[in-house]
């Protein structure tokens, strides 16, 4: 690993574990971040995340990491491809962004540029807590964060080895839930759909592969986490702080009120 940065290593398609937070509590992820994951990733789009909560949460990450000795990253999945969305996650400190929908090489292009500071993007210079890493350079600070197209609609799919070739795109993100209610599940997990998914799943990972670029997905679970990794995509994430909150409570609460 070295003194690679995060989105160094994500673009050298390092195999990567990273944890998915929903909840607003900086406490969270910085306990996330001590236990050596790659990265944590903020759920803007569908957690209960305002930009303070995201602030204050990578500030925790930065602060577990380094408790920790760890390489630990901050990602943001923002909630669209937004410019100011994009920039407002990059100048908190955040190493990379997952940004959803992206259904066109057009849509892929204008969140590559985005991330970047001109000349290679639209990105507004305010590098508020960013450049605390990074330093003055705008150079720096344009190849320390990635940018990751998340795959998860119908035209999405059929743009798909167009949308990984587009200059600036990192990597590929697959919305499990969402790829599956494309492909005509009627469930997330529809098993009528399941042999469609994988050669979804399949077909990402080689356009990936293809382009040089990373290869991350969703999953519920560690051993699935794993499962995916030796499949050949190259980041996975596990689960997320919520879900584990209610698993754990529900968890408990059987077995303490067990005949």
């Amino acid at each position: 690993m070295g003194n690679w940065t995060f989105a160094a290593r994500l673009r050298a398609r390092e195999r990567l574990v990273g944890y998915w937070s929903q909840l607003p509590v900086p406490a969270v992820q910085e306990r996330a971040a001590r236990h050596g994951y790659d990265y944590v990733c903020f759920d803007a789009q569908h957690g209960f995340l305002d930009y303070h909560a995201v602030l204050n949460g990578l500030i925790g990450i930065d602060a577990g990491a380094a408790l920790a000795g760890s390489a630990c990253g901050g990602m943001v999945r923002v909630a669209a491809n937004d410019p100011a969305l994009i920039g407002q996650a990059l100048d908190a400190g955040a190493q990379g962004v997952i940004v959803p929908l992206i259904d066109t090489p057009e849509q892929a292009r204008a969140a590559a540029r985005a991330c970047r500071f001109p000349p290679l993007g639209t990105r507004s210079y305010g590098p508020m807590r960013a450049g605390l890493r990074s330093g003055p350079r705008t150079a720096d600070m344009n190849a320390e964060v990635a940018c990751i197209a998340m795959i998860e609609t119908h035209e999405g799919l059929a743009n798909l080895e167009a949308i990984a070739s587009v200059e600036g795109i990192d990597g590929l993100y697959v919305g499990p839930g969402d790829l599956m209610l494309a492909l005509g599940g009627e469930t997330i997990t529809d098993p009528a759909r399941a042999e469609d998914f994988e050669a979804a799943l399949a077909r990402i990972r080689e356009a990936g592969a293809a382009a040089g670029i990373a290869t991350g997905i969703h999953t519920g679970h560690g051993d699935v986490a794993r499962q995916r990794l030796d499949e050949g995509f190259t980041f996975a994430s596990i689960s997320s702080d919520l879900n584990h909150l209610d698993q754990a409570a529900r968890q408990h609460l059987e077995k303490a009120r067990a005949d």
